[in-house]
């Protein structure tokens, strides 16, 4: 599905920002990417540049259709730029407050039926439509990383989410090459991440007490599973501190003692240790 002269703000320019920025771009949307630095939104414009190039160097994109797709995105550091937007997704950190603030300040911005989503990974949306006055509107709309090659976006529906918002959002998620699963209720972690989250703190307990080897567990789950990537090395690859904080997200909210994250992965986020981008997680890069 290509869409034509539909308006996409995206809050938030990190990489899961300027994902959804650049695969919106691509499928024909004009993209306002906002976020609060102009060295954020730098970052974030020079990594769809390079994604951009990678494609092409590949011959997945044609190199006019990069161009065209970039000429669609206009950064800002003004978030009155989201005013007309269609639909509005908010991909910042997980932080409820700051989710809340942003939903605060678009509700009283945006044009009455526009759509606004959340890329939160494990907030309950019910609290985060709480922030506004139109709950009805607000939506989830949880991508994975990295956006411009995985295919799912899980839709999850708050408490007050309208069936007409809900069919917004996978128009818009299908329209930018995105396989949906819809979410019908608004638990902590959802669908994914509480899956994710459970396998994870397992095989890092597992990891931690001696059983087995970081390699050896990420082993028995590709060959033994069929997973193509073990849930430590997933981990590196999220970010652990990401991951640290949507397991406490969803104990706190269930108590549940299985999302419970072992000492572990809090003391190697202390140090610094949380994945691929930081050259150490699980494994050594």
């Amino acid at each position: 599905m290509r869409v034509v002269a539909k308006k996409l703000a995206v809050i938030g320019a990190g990489l899961m920002g300027s994902g959804i920025a650049q695969v919106s771009a691509q499928a024909g949307w004009e993209v306002v990417l906002r976020d609060v630095t102009d060295e954020a939104l730098r970052r974030g414009t020079d990594g769809i540049k390079a994604s951009y190039e990678k494609f092409v160097g590949k011959g997945k994109l044609e190199e006019s259709a990069a161009e065209a797709a970039l000429s669609r995105i206009t950064a800002t550091t003004d978030m009155d730029a989201a005013a007309d937007a269609d639909v509005v997704v908010e991909a910042v950190f997980e932080r409820l407050d700051v989710k809340q603030e942003i939903f605060r300040t678009l509700d009283g911005l945006v044009q009455d039926e526009a759509v606004l989503a959340s890329n939160t990974s494990a907030i309950p949306i019910t609290k985060i439509a709480a922030a506004t006055g139109r709950p009805e509107r607000v939506v989830g709309t949880h991508f994975f990383s990295p956006v411009p090659m995985m295919a799912l976006c899980e839709l999850v529906r708050g408490l007050k989410t309208s069936d007409a918002t809900l069919a917004a959002a996978r128009e818009f998620a299908e329209s930018v090459g995105k396989t949906c699963i819809v979410v019908n209720r608004d638990v902590a972690g959802f669908v994914t991440t509480r899956l994710i989250s459970a396998l994870v703190v397992e095989a890092a307990k597992l990891q931690e007490s001696g059983v087995a080897t970081a390699e050896d567990i990420d082993t028995a789950c590709k060959l033994g599973f069929g997973h193509a990537m073990g849930p430590l090395a997933t981990a590196d690859l999220t970010g652990i501190d990401i991951l640290l904080h949507a397991t406490e997200n969803i104990y706190t909210e269930s108590q549940d003692e299985k999302f419970a994250p072992p000492e572990q992965m809090r003391r190697m986020v202390d140090a610094g240790d949380i994945g691929r981008k930081s050259g150490q997680g699980f494994y050594t890069y």
